[in-house]
């Protein structure tokens, strides 16, 4: 095994394609089809499936993605070591969140603090957030929980009451609170399986008896919210991220005490990385400090 045929395999997988990655590496597409070819060959092994619209990765290829982002990102860990004088950071990092809610203020503090990194943010429910993660698919996740795993770095960001709400239209007289057996008898509009508020208000209702059975399930915080103010049926949410929007009202639910706790996670074992640990650093200024694993 040769790390030309590993930097050949890593570019393929990542860049989506033998022609992009000869042009990410400055090579002809034969000489990185050769190192792949060689790479399989040596170790009876298929990383790819070829045919000709698309290359895949192979159950065995996935693995070795995962190794190789691990071999990369020590890579570049080396080079900033050997690059102390240095100064300014920069790089990419990417970020996954169940609500960017919660990253708008500390999202500009680190552009303020490190405007030459290049952040993308997306969503996604809480185990796609962890899985994100451990997959090197991700640098930074924010997830309604504060266990999500031993091998989690975490920051809490907040703990925030869960509070159902409707269109103004939907509910007569508007009531500021109601029970959960009482909104169980409006059309339920839930979010996927995956989410911590869906989760919490399951097992609330289980615990009481209360049939809870979503009307609709929407996939996204954001989606529910619109769908909610359609007039299609009740929603539920933690509170500081309920905001403002003139469509919706919300609603105690009275007897039932349910929070959401926001955290800011990144994998353990990546903690050093220059770029995640600025972020996590900037999280870290002015709050009390959590055990680093839960």
């Amino acid at each position: 095994m040769r790390y030309s045929q590993i930097r050949a395999f890593h570019h393929v997988a990542t860049c989506g394609g033998f022609s992009r990655a000869a042009e990410a590496l400055g090579l002809t597409q034969p000489a990185i089809s050769e190192q792949v070819r060689k790479l399989e060959s040596d170790h009876d092994v298929l990383l790819f499936n070829r045919d000709r619209k698309q290359v895949t990765l192979t159950p065995v290829g996935d693995a070795l993605l995962i190794c190789t982002k691990k071999l990369f990102e020590v890579e570049d860990q080396i080079t900033e070591v050997l690059s102390e004088n240095r100064t300014a950071l920069d790089g990419n990092l990417r970020i996954i969140a169940d609500s960017a809610f919660h990253l708008t203020d500390r999202l500009k503090a680190y552009r303020k603090r490190h405007p030459k990194v290049f952040i993308s943010v997306r969503t996604g429910n809480t185990t796609e957030i962890v899985e994100a993660l451990r997959s090197y698919d991700a640098e930074i996740g924010v997830v309604g929980s504060l266990n999500p795993g031993p091998d989690m770095e975490i920051r809490s960001l907040g703990v925030s009451p869960i509070i159902a709400f409707a269109a103004k239209t939907l509910i007569a007289d508007r009531p500021d609170a109601m029970t959960l057996a009482q909104l169980a008898k409006y059309p339920l509009i839930f979010r996927e399986a995956g989410s911590k508020t869906r989760q919490q208000l399951e097992k609330a209702a289980a615990e009481r008896n209360i049939p809870l059975t979503p009307a609709i399930e929407v996939e996204g915080r954001e989606a529910v919210q619109d769908v909610v103010a359609a007039g299609a049926g009740v929603g539920f949410v933690s509170e500081a991220e309920f905001g403002y929007d003139a469509r919706l009202a919300r609603i105690t639910i009275s007897d039932v005490d349910m929070t959401m706790t926001e955290s800011l996670v990144c994998l353990r074992q990546r903690g050093d990385v220059r770029t995640i640990r600025s972020f996590m650093d900037i999280i870290a200024e002015g709050q009390p400090n959590l055990p680093s694993s839960i």
